[in-house]
């Protein structure tokens, strides 16, 4: 029986080659992921090489995600109209590479994470807004056979003046448009700072995930490098019938291999899940 590259338990594991084995090029960062036998996200694919990525399908890399516009937002007009142009110039990329589902965020970000727009108080009219821009995200995403995912984000420390950051905030959106090309993308990381309490956040969410990402707080590095118990997680979210990607979206505590396997380790469920 041939196992799909990735697959460890009952989760498949990626890896986000932006944030590891950064001394090297992002070709050979993606050799490295798949010799660790984890599958690869990347971000932002206006700056790789695309051609010299998908050459690395034949090496036996996997891609997982991707960004999935470029500039753009969910509310003011301008914006949406950027991001669904944007998305749209996405997707071929992303068949390229294998990718079916492609990152979203409230709203555009620069290069150091921070809103292109900040936004100080979101109002009901850019929730209703937001909500009708993802139902023609949903729209674009089943006409070309691929997921948009919403991603939630930290206001404290990484992402202020983001709208619609908080898990929960993500996740009323994902509800309210309810359509099986938009799921959320949860950043556990991102909701330990912000809100906690991820156990019951993993099992009210888990009929809207398309992935989760992971790192641990503070720090933002590797499981086991902080507070949350991610063993825990990892078996809660088993237990719970979540079959899905697992993504480590964080920085290397020390060596880059020992923090991948380290990773691993957090979320190698055992028999009898």
């Amino acid at each position: 029986m041939v196992v799909a590259r990735g697959v460890h338990g009952p989760f498949v594991l990626a890896v986000c080659a932006e944030m590891v084995f950064r001394d090297l090029p992002i070709v050979e960062r993606v050799r490295r992921l798949t010799r660790l036998d984890v599958q690869v996200e990347i971000w932002d694919w206006t700056k790789h090489d695309i051609d010299a990525l998908v050459s690395l399908r034949d090496e036996g890399a996997v891609y997982s995600s991707m960004t999935g516009y470029v500039r753009g937002g969910l509310v003011e007009p301008s914006a949406v109209a950027d991001l669904l142009a944007t998305a749209e110039k996405s997707i071929p990329v992303a068949k390229r590479l294998g990718i079916t589902r492609l990152n979203l965020h409230g709203t555009g970000l620069g290069g150091d994470g921070l809103p292109v727009v900040p936004v100080e108080k979101t109002t009901g009219a850019m929730w209703l807004a937001a909500r009708d821009t993802l139902v023609r995200m949903a729209e674009l995403g089943a006409k070309n056979d691929v997921v948009f995912v919403l991603e939630n984000l930290n206001l404290a420390v990484d992402h202020p003046g983001v709208p619609f950051a908080r898990a929960d905030d993500c996740l009323a959106l994902v509800q309210a448009v309810d359509h099986p090309n938009l799921r959320l993308m949860l950043d556990l990381y991102h909701a330990q700072i912000g809100e906690g309490n991820l156990i019951d956040l993993c099992r009210r969410a888990l009929p809207f995930i398309g992935e989760i990402q992971v790192a641990d707080v503070p720090g933002r590095c590797e499981p086991g490098t902080g507070e949350i118990n991610y063993p825990r997680v990892a078996a809660a979210l088993a237990e719970s019938g979540y079959r899905g990607t697992v993504g480590l979206e964080g920085w290397p505590s020390g060596d880059d291999t020992a923090a991948v396997e380290r990773f691993r380790a957090a979320f190698g469920v055992k028999e009898g899940w």
